[in-house]
């Protein structure tokens, strides 16, 4: 299959398929969070230390560490401020601490093996600033294999473009269908290793939105190297 065959996701698709699956399809944004949560764990190693943001990629992350938990992987969850969490992604902060897990708002990487990126998804427009910024430059300074979820924190999910700071990834988790940005611009250079995985988006509502998805996308697994496409 060729990469041409396989659709992309635009931010504002990102969006209208949430909202799709949700009013039409009955499928939940907390369902899909909780699928990219399992699917990213599923990916990572021993000792993996997860740095959440403040939105629904936060929310995917704080999903990712609760499975981490379960399997003994998990090295710390870090949070910039959990009081800002919303919705699903508060429901997943809830989940994990109903397990006596700690979130910390000071970044600690010393210990872990390698570190979940949940800072920014999809939304980002902008360069990233001050904590964002920070934590940002930390993840690239610890020198930790990093699995970014949708996309590397500061990269632009449509077009490729890196703000400064953005994560060097050695691996990237992109739900449902690869990012634009992944493909284009600095997206090859800093995603790494990209994996398209299934969190239960029903094809229909790619369809709804005029894309195309091949049937077997996910015939051989529910998680297919983007590189496999080419």
């Amino acid at each position: 299959m060729s990469s041409s065959a396989l659709p992309t996701l635009t931010s504002h698709q990102v969006k209208q398929v949430d909202a799709l699956a949700q009013e039409r399809f009955a499928i939940s944004v907390d369902w899909l969070m909780e699928a990219a949560g399992w699917q990213v764990a599923r990916l990572c190693s021993k000792g993996t230390a997860v740095v959440c943001g403040v939105g629904n990629n936060a929310g995917d992350g704080l999903a990712a560490a609760r499975h981490l938990h379960r399997w003994g992987k998990l090295a710390g969850v870090f949070c910039l401020d959990p009081m800002r969490l919303r919705d699903a992604a508060e429901h997943e902060m809830k989940a994990l601490r109903r397990i006596g897990i700690k979130v910390s708002t000071d970044l600690r990487l010393d210990g872990a093996e390698a570190v979940v990126d949940a800072i920014f998804g999809t939304g980002l427009s902008r360069r990233p600033e001050g904590a964002f910024a920070t934590w940002i430059e930390s993840i690239n300074s610890s020198g930790l294999p990093v699995i970014a979820i949708d996309v590397p924190s500061g990269l632009d999910a449509d077009t490729g473009f890196a703000y400064a700071p953005t994560v060097h990834a050695k691996s990237t988790v992109t739900l449902g269908l690869p990012k634009p940005g992944l493909l284009v611009g600095d997206g090859p250079r800093l995603a790494g290793e990209v994996w398209v995985v299934d969190i239960g988006v029903p094809f229909e509502a790619y369809a709804a939105l005029g894309l195309h998805v091949p049937q077997d996308l996910f015939a051989h697994g529910d998680q297919v190297r983007l590189d496999s496409f080419r």
